[in-house]
């Protein structure tokens, strides 16, 4: 490919980290007892590759997309292609202006008001002052907080912090847009604007590189997708084939194509089974038929308000279902032990395809996340044999579970 067709060009890109084998000193009295300890070198500590051996070219203009599991090598890619850190192996280079929304907000000064911050951070991404005031009230229009603008940021809500920060770092100019899942900012509208926001950027022949655990807007925004595993890359095409290569590798893991068991040695509070009980056979079901969902949760210490919720996700990875059972009933409240959860529904009305569910532990009371678990229990809806349905069908009738009842026994 021609030198000045080329966005962005990476060969053997690589990244090690050493772990295990204590910090590295930094002052004087540091190296001196490290001395001490070890008379001939730093213990051996372990080399930990976060990304190896990485080559390929992207042509201007074109959109990204940058898909794998958590630790695959995501972010360190963005990092190491934003000059955020420095590479251990291989080169990249990139030709055009940089904007990166990796680290989305950094930079913000708590004592400043808003409309300090939109200037300060906007240097801080290389924008000129006169760049800033002619897109200032835009940012502020996008971020929604005109009100607040000459606020300090110490006051504002974790949502109206982020929003701003998102408006400010995507209104630079750049020919090169690197991005890092920020379609975690903000509510669900909030989140729209961002997905339309980097459309229009893409739209507007820039080049992208877009990391998200939302495979929706991934298929949304690339017409070309990576997959990292394990830190390498394990594809590189079209992000439909991405796509299937991405789930492929996901259900590769797993205990049973139709079910899933918890890694051996799994502790702490956690989903130790769970399986999707269909109308038809194993995975296959049948639109408006019933449907239950079997879970074990492992629950070894108090949880105040435990709260377990199950998400059924399409093909494009949208939530279409949720089921929440919480702390505030009877059964899990200050909850210890070893549960069943079962989760009926009489009538469960998906539109013909393909299903996961992503599953969520958590303690609404702290906020803490026990576990998180997508593509889990895959399973397939199909109008074989269906009648008539017993209800006016439409194009936009995407689910409907009536009558859903759930009931927790201990195990």
């Amino acid at each position: 490919m021609k030198s000045d067709t080329v966005a962005i060009r990476a060969d053997g890109l690589g990244k090690s980290y050493r772990i295990g084998g204590g910090p590295r000193a930094t002052t004087l009295a540091e190296r001196l007892v490290n001395a001490v300890r070890h008379p001939f070198g730093r213990g051996a500590g372990e080399i930990f590759w976060a990304l190896r051996d990485a080559s390929f070219e992207i042509p201007r203009g074109q959109a990204v997309g940058i898909i794998g599991r958590n630790g695959a090598g995501k972010s360190t890619m963005l990092k190491l292609l934003s000059r955020i850190t420095t590479p251990t192996t291989g080169w990249a280079e990139l030709h055009g202006r940089v904007g990166s929304l990796i680290e989305v907000g950094t930079g913000f000064h708590p004592e400043l008001t808003g409309r300090e911050n939109v200037y300060l951070n906007g240097a801080i991404l290389g924008m000129r002052r006169h760049e800033v005031t002619r897109r200032f009230d835009e940012i502020v229009d996008f971020a929604g907080i005109e009100r607040f603008i000459d606020t300090p940021v110490k006051r504002y809500s974790s949502g109206m912090y982020m929003r701003l920060a998102f408006a400010v770092a995507s209104s630079l100019d750049a020919e090169i847009l690197v991005i890092d899942e920020v379609l975690a900012v903000g509510d669900l509208e909030f989140q729209r604007k961002c997905l339309g926001k980097m459309g229009e950027v893409a739209g507007a022949g820039r080049t992208v590189l877009f990391v998200s655990h939302s495979l929706h807007a991934i298929s949304t925004l690339t017409s070309r997708t990576l997959v990292l595993d394990g830190g390498r890359i394990a594809f590189d095409g079209t992000t439909t084939d991405g796509l299937a290569f991405y789930r492929a590798l996901q259900a590769a893991g797993a205990d049973s194509a139709h079910a899933y068991r918890a890694p051996s040695g799994r502790s702490g509070v956690h989903l130790v089974d769970g399986r999707v009980v269909t109308s038809i056979s194993d995975g296959q079901q049948r639109h408006g038929e019933p449907l239950a969902f079997d879970f074990t949760l492992d629950v070894p210490e108090p949880v105040s308000q435990l709260c377990f919720s199950v998400h059924v996700m399409d093909e494009t990875d949208r939530a279409v279902c949720h089921f929440w059972i919480y702390g505030d009933g009877p059964s899990f409240r200050n909850a210890t032990g070893r549960f069943n959860v079962r989760i009926d529904v009489p009538k469960f009305r998906l539109v013909m395809g393909r299903y996961t569910i992503t599953v969520w532990v958590t303690d609404r009371a702290t906020h803490n996340i026990f576990e998180h678990l997508t593509n889990l229990c895959p399973f397939e809806v199909t109008m074989d044999g269906l009648t008539r349905p017993d209800y006016e069908w439409s194009p936009d009738y995407m689910v409907y579970a009536e009558d859903y009842s759930y009931g927790v026994t201990r195990a």
